[in-house]
């Protein structure tokens, strides 16, 4: 399952920002009953088990309506099992197709038989309350000559300035406290990540993750950039890596405990892609390792999580195989993984966060899902915001569940200061048109693991695809800051846009240190 994955994340970008292929193939939901009544329903979920659960986990006939399986998934399916497709519903069995024909029918009856006429529409268990809750806005001026592409919001907390990047004519910009914009170097294509380094010398540097294209194309033009940020600095970015295919997120760690920093890279690619280590050698020039070659690498997490002295991380994968592994330091050069969540290819998976939210001491996981750029284009009710609760021993539980459409980060945080965590989220790929409210959200957290949702009138200012929190404004609380990616993208027919598409950025001041 190929998706446009923004991570701005995630590693907010999901968003990367291209056209990725999902194939969503075959899970089964049918419960015993039925398939006992009816044969046919059992040998089709048969089949749905033997040709797709061997790559990923099963998807639900009821996940997509029979108009997006027979028009969209299925024919994308089809290829995957040899199977050649013509005008999207008929099929042609060449000797090499791993399905008999006779099979591949039965299996796309399974399909077409038991999914609904229309999509599943999702009821949240709170309804939005529409308000500003502790939060005003802050906005720049329209830039008027160009429609807002931005890849990355991310804020410098050593010195509070902002600083953007975006797909045209991409560069670096710098933001100042009250918001107007400087260009701080050209880019060789758009950054969808940053890092900030102070070594401790006066050099304050940023490390950029550039994307190379936002096509979805098995082009390696990404690349691993230092650009140095002081008033000073003239010479030129130093590439600490390049031909990566499609980047959207790099993590600094010391993985072999020889005191230099190396990075883990995210290659979400497209057909091809990757997780790699750059190793950096002693000349300060780095070696690519790859960890695992597969496409779909969406975000990277580090922690010495079983306490044995070497840092380990935990890694989001966003393409077919979707989920959530550990890979634990193996203290020679390499890593040992193992799976600890794994959501069927439909799933669109986008970001997730390490956190307390019961306050046991250990580390929760906080998951999105929602990348919606693939074969089925349509509303789904499992998209949204996830808590899975860690009850120790790797095993994680799913305690809260909200549906917000085309979920693309969240970020967990204190923001009105009382002791618990709340939650910030944004929905590039939300119901545009009918719930535009849902393309930004506050949970505020009243006890356990029960929030308040609070939607942001600030859908009308542009289409989030970044998000970062922190405290902008030096003040003590959390602050946001939010990317307006504002063309193209749009899965509702005959839909037209209505947010602002010149504005860059918007920043959520919190007001909570005002208010104590």
């Amino acid at each position: 399952m190929q998706r446009l994955s923004f991570l701005f994340k995630k590693p907010w970008f999901l968003l990367v920002l291209g056209l990725c292929i999902a194939v969503a193939s075959c899970q089964s939901s049918t419960d015993s009953s039925t398939t006992e009544k009816d044969p046919t329903t059992a040998e089709g979920e048969k089949l749905a088990k033997q040709y797709c659960s061997t790559c990923h986990s099963l998807v639900a006939p009821d996940a997509l309506d029979k108009e997006t399986w027979r028009k969209h998934a299925l024919p994308a399916m089809a290829p995957k099992l040899g199977v050649e497709v013509w005008q999207q519903t008929h099929y042609y069995h060449p000797p090499s197709a791993t399905i008999s024909q006779e099979n591949w029918a039965k299996l796309v009856d399974y399909y077409e038989k038991l999914a609904p006429e229309k999509p599943i529409k999702a009821t949240p268990p709170t309804p939005l309350v529409n308000d500003w809750s502790i939060f005003k806005l802050v906005k720049p001026a329209e830039i008027k000559t160009e429609i807002a592409t931005t890849t990355m919001v991310t804020i410098d907390s050593t010195t509070g300035q902002i600083y953007t990047s975006k797909e045209t004519d991409p560069a670096l910009y710098k933001w100042s406290a009250t918001l107007k914009p400087t260009q701080v170097r050209t880019l060789p294509s758009p950054a969808v990540q940053a890092d900030f380094v102070d070594d401790g010398t006066g050099s304050h540097r940023a490390m950029l993750t550039c994307i190379g294209t936002m096509l979805a194309v098995d082009k390696p033009l990404g690349e691993l950039l230092e650009i140095g940020l002081d008033k000073s600095t003239t010479s030129a970015p130093v590439t600490l890596s390049n031909q990566l295919p499609r980047p959207i997120q790099s993590t600094a760690g010391d993985f072999n405990k020889d005191g230099l920093s190396d990075w883990i890279v995210c290659g979400f690619g497209h057909n091809a892609g990757g997780l790699y280590l750059l190793k950096q050698r002693a000349d300060h020039q780095f070696d690519k390792v790859v960890i695992k070659e597969v496409p779909g690498a969406t975000q990277v997490i580090t922690g010495d999580f079983n306490h044995d002295g070497w840092l380990d991380f935990m890694a989001l994968f966003a393409h077919a195989d979707e989920g959530i592994w550990l890979f634990t330091n193996d203290q020679q050069g390499g890593f040992t993984d193992r799976n600890l969540l794994r959501f069927p290819p439909v799933y669109g998976s986008t970001s997730f966060q390490l956190v307390d939210f019961n306050k046991d001491g250990r580390l929760d996981i906080l998951y999105t899902c929602g990348d919606n750029s693939d074969y089925s284009r349509v509303l789904k009710p499992f998209h949204g915001v996830y808590i899975f609760i860690n009850h120790g021993s790797n095993q994680y539980k799913q305690t809260y569940f909200y549906p917000i459409n085309g979920c693309t980060k969240a970020v967990a945080g204190d923001f009105d200061r009382d002791g618990d965590l709340d939650i910030a989220t944004i929905a590039f790929f939300g119901d545009l048109k009918n719930n535009p409210a849902e393309t930004f959200i506050y949970f505020e957290q009243k006890k356990t693991l029960t929030f308040i949702p609070h939607a942001l009138p600030v859908y009308t200012y542009g289409r989030w695809i970044c998000m970062d929190v922190k405290d902008w404004d030096h003040d003590g609380d959390l602050d946001i800051a939010l990317g307006n990616y504002s063309r193209g993208f749009l899965n509702e027919v005959g839909f037209t846009p209505t947010w602002n598409g010149f504005i860059p950025l918007i920043v959520l001041e919190n007001s909570t240190s005002f208010l104590k």
